[in-house]
């Protein structure tokens, strides 16, 4: 992606606060630029630079993920259940419009399933990762990718609660940690993580009356 893409996507992150995850806010980036544009990017503009109809959404959710997951680098003296926190703490502010990112990465762009689980597993794939980096996990070989495959369910266990109980989620990630042997034994298969993934995407999206 270009310089000027990329300044302009940066700049949108956080417009998402107010203008959700849409073009309106790829839009108003324009006017955050250190010289400003005197209006917002013409609808022309944001396809090209980000992609057309829902593709530029999905650019700037992208990006907010992005985003998310380095600010899980702040944390000091961090322990994966600090930075797994942290990283629930930055779905806070944007919360009412998760529900409808999470259908858009998981609506295919075309053709079948109706919901795609791969974009969640690579969400909280990448969660874990970054967690397991930061805290500088020592696990190697097959116990690497156990441990992985846990901390993503648990993670992503812990975001679907948000989405539904924001004043419990920090507590039921901590239960979950606690308990993340059993978790890991019962979810270590990848099949079984997509599966739940899917499984609880769909709830959340249907429940709110997205899809």
């Amino acid at each position: 992606m270009a310089s000027a893409s990329k300044q302009l996507l940066k700049l949108a992150v956080p417009l998402v606060q107010k203008h959700g995850f849409t073009r309106q806010a790829l839009a108003l980036s324009a006017l955050s630029l250190p010289n400003p544009h005197t209006e917002p990017l013409s609808d022309a503009a944001i396809s090209s630079l980000f992609g057309q109809g829902d593709d530029a959404r999905r650019t700037l959710i992208t990006a907010w993920q992005d985003n998310a997951r380095e600010r899980m680098m702040t944390v000091p003296a961090p322990t994966v259940r600090e930075v797994l926190r942290a990283r629930l703490a930055c779905n806070e502010p944007v919360l009412p419009y998760l529900p409808e990112a999470f259908a858009l990465l998981a609506s295919p762009t075309s053709g079948l399933p109706p919901l795609d689980p791969r974009p969640g597993l690579r969400h909280a794939g990448k969660v874990a990762d970054d967690a397991c980096w930061i805290t500088q996990d020592a696990a190697s070989g097959a116990s690497y990718y156990t441990r992985r495959t846990s901390l993503a369910a648990i993670y992503a266990a812990a975001e679907l609660h948000q989405l539904t109980s924001p004043s419990t989620a920090y507590h039921f990630l901590d239960s979950l940690l606690d308990a993340s042997s059993k978790l890991g034994t019962a979810i270590e298969e990848t099949s079984m993580f997509a599966q739940y993934v899917l499984k609880g995407w769909a709830g959340i999206i249907k429940s709110r009356g997205v899809l």
